[in-house]
């Protein structure tokens, strides 16, 4: 993988004129900054020497004149010193929003289309973390941080010309520190850099636990595990201050050497200028220039700790967001792949075998067709692969061999978007955003029809609960729907599914964390929505799918039986059949 820095330059290209603009305006602004105390100096002069002075051989004869021109240069440098300065902190702090909102998006865009099965390993709140701590850490120092590597760099350049045209051995003297300086700084980065992503990676953990209590503070809340989870919070939070500890005894011993080498040049300055200039090899406004040059030049090295600080874990998060945004997206469409018009056709699984993460097949050599217009009951122990059945048809994951088909295309040869936009799915957990019933119906939808809203609420079997809301279906239901019950919020998610208007429905367990009369209820929109499009009904109860066409029953991703329910239950020494007495009470 290339270096955080080098990528980080190389992402920077397309800002490359605003790049270019900040750079010289901080250029700018640093010379202008050194120019008074040079002025200094040329003060001393005119004082010293009056007629002979530096100002007097420019042509100002008179005494008043020199002054005049020096005050007027003075406040034309002044000017132009806090121009630069607005100039500069306007366009790096631009440049770092641009990219703040640049990377943000593109990382999460990225992020969003990343495969299921990397998402189902990932802990959220690292990826938050990713999208917010660390690229705001990359902005906070393109603010200010590039403008001072910049201006440390063009102060040592310019104050250590002016050094060697003024006095060579002075100059060396000074400039012996900064070597030491470099070299230091050299050996600090590479301590901190691996640190830094030490740290980079604990607070993404610490993240990750905190957004998951939060989640999850129901549970919390019935279990009373309040010291627990402190408990395991104050460790993550702990190691994170251990790392971010050592990091910092490392970057606090930074700042004293750097100051002693400052103090040697300064100290080397002053003594052998004091005695060149006493004994007439320097004039003395030439030392004035030295002198108040040498704290300039030297001084601000003293900031290169906090400023490698920064770099470091500007440069941790940098990697963070580059190595997210290099993921690449596996599933993906084949060039000139099929779009179909329409998904109205039979569904076929020919010797189709699948295992997550190359372990143990969950999907073992299945074979079934799904008629159109047909519905399908799905049922199995937990683990028999009914789920995955949902993934594969909408192409959440490859298969690993065999084909599934619609209308004899293989789904590997259609494109992906048509695909899922023809297929609806219900799941167990129905994910609501905070807004309205109204907002969370048509989500993704531009312009929702009122006539379709309202056929959907009614298919759903929503319009029981909506009418009883005084605002009706503009009713606020909170963060994930909170407001509403279990049921209520499954119908909403129905609601949802039916408003792209899919020409096949997966029910996903959509009845199991309900109460028997919201049961009934969804039973009865199952009845109604299944009408002139193909219904795959996944379910533990049996007799959410018991008036299905057809009835599958998995086992360890195999069928093991199949047939409507009443052929079924014939024989009573089946699979379905037991399962239909434990449910029913006629076994135990």
């Amino acid at each position: 993988m290339k270096k955080p820095l080098y990528t980080l330059l190389e992402y920077l290209k397309k800002w490359k004129l605003n790049v270019l603009l900040a750079s010289i305006y901080s250029i700018l602004n640093k010379v202008f900054d050194i120019a008074p105390e040079v002025l200094i100096g040329i003060a001393v002069d005119l004082v010293v020497k009056k007629n002979d002075s530096f100002v007097a051989s420019l042509g100002f004869e008179s005494i008043n004149a020199q002054v005049l021109f020096l005050g007027a240069v003075t406040f034309i440098i002044w000017v132009l010193e806090s121009s630069f300065e607005y100039l500069y902190m306007l366009k790096w702090r631009v440049l770092a929003q641009n990219v703040e909102h640049d990377l943000r998006v593109k990382a999460f865009d990225n992020a969003q289309k990343l495969d299921l099965s990397w998402h189902e390993k990932q802990k959220t709140g690292n990826i938050t973390s990713i999208l917010n701590d660390d690229i705001n850490q990359l902005e906070r120092f393109l603010n200010n941080g590039v403008n001072q590597i910049i201006q440390i760099v063009v102060s040592t350049v310019i104050i250590g010309f002016i050094f060697f045209y003024i006095s060579p051995l002075i100059a060396s003297i000074a400039i012996v520190p900064v070597p030491l300086i470099f070299l230091t700084s050299f050996l600090f980065q590479k301590k901190l850099s691996p640190r830094y992503k030490i740290i980079r990676e604990k607070v993404g953990s610490l993240n990750s636990m905190i957004m998951n209590n939060l989640v999850n503070i129901s549970v919390i809340k019935s279990f009373m595990t309040f010291e627990l989870e402190n408990k395991w919070l104050s460790k993550k939070s702990k190691d994170y201050q251990n790392e971010n500890i050592k990091a910092i005894s490392i970057s606090s011993a930074f700042n004293p050497l750097i100051r002693m080498g400052v103090l040697a040049g300064f100290l080397g300055t002053i003594l052998i200028g004091s005695y060149m200039a006493l004994n007439g090899t320097i004039a003395v406004g030439s030392y004035s220039v030295l002198v108040f040059l040498t704290q300039r030049f030297l001084w601000p090295f003293t900031s290169l700790s906090v400023l490698i600080d920064d770099l470091e874990r500007s440069l941790a998060s940098s990697a963070r967001i580059f190595e997210l945004l290099k993921k690449e997206t596996k599933i993906v469409n084949k060039p000139n792949a099929i779009v179909l018009q329409s998904v109205k056709n039979d569904i076929k699984f020919k010797n189709v075998s699948f295992a997550y993460n190359n372990g143990e097949n969950v999907i073992m050599n299945l074979d079934m067709e799904i008629s159109y217009g047909s519905s399908i009951g799905i049922v199995g122990d937990t683990g028999s692969g009914k789920t995955t059945i949902a993934k594969l048809l909408l192409r959440l994951y490859d298969i690993d061999s065999g084909n599934i088909t619609f209308g004899g295309y293989s789904i590997s040869d259609l494109d992906i978007k048509t695909l899922r936009s023809k297929i609806g799915i219900v799941g167990q957990e129905s994910f609501l955003f905070n807004g309205t019933i109204k907002h969370n119906i048509c989500y993704g939808i531009d312009s929702p029809s009122e006539k379709d809203i309202r056929t959907a609420i009614k298919q759903s079997q929503s319009e029981e609960f909506i009418n009883k809301f005084s605002k009706g279906y503009d009713t606020l239901i909170g963060e994930r729907g909170q407001t509403l019950s279990g049921g209520q919020r499954q119908r909403i998610s129905i609601a949802r599914t039916l408003m792209h208007k899919p020409e096949v429905i997966i029910f996903d367990e959509a009845t199991s964390s309900v109460d028997n009369r919201t049961e009934q209820l969804i039973q009865k929109a199952l009845f109604t929505i299944g009408q002139g499009r193909t219904s795959i009904i996944i379910a533990h109860r049996l007799s959410t799918i018991r008036n299905c066409t057809n009835i599958l029953v998995l086992k360890k991703g195999s069928i093991i039986e199949e047939g409507s329910h009443t052929e079924l239950l014939k024989n009573d020494k089946s699979y379905y059949s037991e399962l239909w007495g434990i449910q029913t009470g006629a076994r135990i």
